[in-house]
């Protein structure tokens, strides 16, 4: 199947209310442009230069999502266009985006990403290191930030016991976040989880968005090795 039909039907699979980011990263310029012409226009990229490579190659009105591990010294790059960065991990990062932001006169919506995988090579933080930013004096005089809800990858594994757990996790702390720091914010609103491979089990456990590249564009051709 091209990559136009399995964008249709995954996207006409999912509930209202679920946003589907397309992930692009690795993708060419012409391959988002298939799905633009389809109308959409939310993609999701990991990497500070790919993105602000394609950034000017492509329409102004695509909402960029920043899904990766970002780098501090990278923040001044993408803040005066992303849409949202959905990897906050750490204090210090979520400062130098307020820093940033406040230089563009604009407020940079965020997620906290949470490790809620058993793998150690995933980013996130744990509930009480999501607290104690949320507690933090410096979280609570910024004005040009506004973290929007969480985000969470699950382990990769065979196991959709464990991935559910995971989800189910994330969403728990999700909760417990907006009943504890965002009593009434509205804004507080988006579950990011769910990828390729786990995406209908996220969406059962409450996902408001879910990242999808592979089930969309297919494998990654390898390149060639050298000789």
């Amino acid at each position: 199947m091209s990559a136009e039909d399995n964008f249709t039907r995954i996207r006409n699979r999912l509930p209202g209310g679920v946003t589907l980011v397309v992930v692009s990263k690795t993708r060419s310029e012409e391959d988002i442009l298939r799905l633009y012409r389809l109308g959409h226009k939310t993609f999701g990229e990991n990497k500070a230069q790919e993105l602000t490579g394609k950034r000017h190659l492509l329409p102004a009105d695509i909402q960029w999502h920043f899904i990766g591990h970002l780098q501090t010294n990278k923040v001044k790059a993408i803040v005066p266009f992303v849409h949202i960065i959905e990897s906050v991990d750490s204090l210090h990062l979520l400062s130098e985006i307020e820093k940033q932001a406040k230089k563009q006169n604009r407020i940079m919506d965020c997620l906290l990403q949470m490790y809620i995988a058993t793998e150690e090579t995933k980013f996130g933080l744990s509930q009480q290191e999501a607290e104690a930013i949320l507690s933090s004096r410096e979280y609570k005089t910024m004005g040009s930030v506004r973290i929007r809800g969480v985000m969470g990858m699950a382990s990769l594994t065979a196991d959709r016991e464990k991935i559910r757990q995971e989800f189910r996790l994330l969403n728990e702390t999700f909760q417990y976040l907006k009943k504890t720091y965002f009593a009434g914010a509205e804004g507080f609103s988006a579950i990011s989880m769910g990828m390729s491979g786990d995406w209908e089990i996220a969406v059962e456990e409450g996902a408001t968005v879910v990242r999808i590249g592979t089930a969309i564009f297919g494998e990654q051709m390898s390149s060639p090795a050298k000789l």
